[in-house]
């Protein structure tokens, strides 16, 4: 019954605003009322993705989506008592593929992808309290504390971005900072949803390693034999003229990151191993890490994603 009510919301959302409104006041009551909501919601899970798509093609004028901004927070608030916030932590070596799928996650989910590198830049450069304390301990030459990361993320994730939830790349690093982000996510009343790792051979990630440019501002990755950016020719040697590397996008250079070299790549791999498999070993029980073969056609590793992120009623 609550399935097919959201089903005739939806059928309304693609006709006219108005008539949404209906359509979702018949979804909401449900929700209130059914004894047997949390499964309800599993199958409705696109309704908060539905909303948002109706806010952004009406300007994000909220205040007249369906004319009381409170009625839809009290919808999507009930909704977000029985489906929780989709947390998610990317995994995976140097060279998995985390920059090529990794936006392609944020696109379908609809959730930002959050990088601890770039969230402690945003911290410093917008003076907040914890990017203070930062900015003081990176000048003096020191390393930022876990303390003060989760302080990061934990300010970041208020964000209005993050109501749904996001996606964690790049941290925790050790099976200390998980535990610190399992305090912090319970104090918010969240937790872990879904740990996906890519996995590779160690063997095969020299050679993406090696021919692997960068679009910096972005993040989106290329690759000289199994990527090429549009622009790319070869010199004599039938290596990379380095003036044609431009990012597809936008026209802007690419480049080579410093640690993308073969001796390099072994001590990463050495450190990734050892930090990472504790992690994973800490999440298993809650049945919520899934492994990805990354070593396969980018359309393989694109459908197992798929199915990993798939819930569970």
């Amino acid at each position: 019954m609550f399935t097919s009510a959201l089903r005739q919301g939806f059928r309304r959302v693609a006709n006219n605003t108005t008539t949404a409104q209906r359509g979702f006041a018949t979804v909401g009551a449900k929700v209130a009322k059914s004894d047997n909501a949390r499964k309800a919601l599993v199958a409705g899970a696109g309704l908060t993705l539905a909303v948002a798509a109706l806010q952004q093609r009406e300007d994000n004028k909220t205040q007249n989506l369906f004319g009381n901004k409170k009625a839809v927070k009290a919808v999507e608030d009930k909704f977000g008592t029985y489906w929780p916030r989709n947390i998610m932590i990317l995994f995976g070596p140097p060279g998995a593929g985390k920059g090529t799928h990794g936006p392609k996650i944020e696109d379908m989910l609809g959730i930002p992808q959050l990088s601890t590198g770039d969230m402690l830049r945003a911290a410093v450069s917008a003076g907040t309290e914890v990017g203070k304390k930062a900015e003081a301990i990176m000048k003096a030459g020191g390393l930022v504390s876990d303390d003060i990361v989760i302080g990061i993320i934990r300010d970041r994730i208020q964000e209005e971005d993050c109501k749904f939830g996001f996606i964690l790349d790049g941290f925790p690093r050790t099976l200390a900072q998980a535990k610190a982000l399992d305090k912090m996510l319970a104090d918010e009343g969240a937790c872990v949803t879904k740990v996906v790792e890519l996995e590779v051979p160690d063997s095969v990630l020299e050679e993406r390693i090696t021919g692997r440019w960068i679009h910096k501002s972005s993040g989106r990755s290329y690759h000289v034999k199994y990527a090429p950016p549009k622009s790319m020719k070869l010199d004599a040697s039938l290596k990379p003229i380095p003036e044609t590397m431009t990012d597809d996008a936008t026209g802007e250079p690419l480049m080579q990151r410093k640690d993308d070299t073969a001796a390099a790549l072994t001590k990463r791999l050495q450190s990734y191993h050892g930090e990472t498999v504790p992690i994973l070993a800490h999440y298993k029980p809650n049945g919520v890490v899934r492994a990805v073969n990354a070593n396969q056609g980018m359309d393989g590793v694109w459908g197992e994603i798929l199915a990993s992120l798939q819930r569970k009623a």
